[in-house]
């Protein structure tokens, strides 16, 4: 796996190494890279206050990677669009052995359709909670609630894109898949 620096270099994108977060609007200092530290710092956070809400998990990576998609490989913006689809229209109680499927069944998926694109959202325009609100919740129900909204807010954003992404998932609930 690549890192968030090298995938924006292949991507030709410029890291900003101050101010805010140039993809999700987050007040940090040191831009992109504190936003991406603190993400992860959060993550183990909502893991030690809720280990058993995988859930939260799943929309908050999703949610992350796409208010992120230029530190990124581009088939990852149908992944985690997908999985939310999945999960917040689908209602599919999701667990990380559905992952792979799902990134198995997109494999398959994209070998006929190379030049397929989701239509990204402009940065900052990809809903207006971040990772850094998460930081503000003082109950484990609370960050859940506010993961909840974020990811909805995230979904919502790119909207273009819901037509594709809900065939893709109808797709994915071919008895071959799951």
């Amino acid at each position: 796996m690549q890192s968030f620096i090298d995938q924006a270099n292949k991507n030709g994108v410029v890291l900003l190494d101050h101010g805010s977060c140039q993809f999700c609007g987050a007040e940090y200092q040191r831009g992109i890279f504190e936003c991406m530290e603190k993400y992860n710092n959060g993550i183990e956070l909502l893991n030690l206050n809720d280990p058993d809400n995988h859930i939260s998990r799943f929309l908050s990576v999703d949610a992350h990677a796409l208010q992120h998609p230029e530190i990124h490989g581009r088939w990852s913006n149908h992944f985690h669009l997908t999985r939310l689809h999945l999960i917040l229209h689908k209602h599919v109680s999701w667990e990380y052995k559905k992952s792979p499927i799902l990134s198995h069944y997109l494999n398959e998926y994209k070998s006929s359709r190379p030049n397929e694109f989701l239509v990204v959202p402009k940065p900052m325009e990809r809903g207006f909670i971040t990772a850094k609100d998460l930081m503000q919740a003082k109950t484990p129900e609370e960050c859940i609630a506010l993961i909840e909204s974020w990811a909805d807010e995230v979904y919502q954003a790119w909207e273009p894109s819901h037509l594709l992404i809900s065939a893709i998932a109808e797709g994915f609930f071919s008895p071959k898949q799951v």
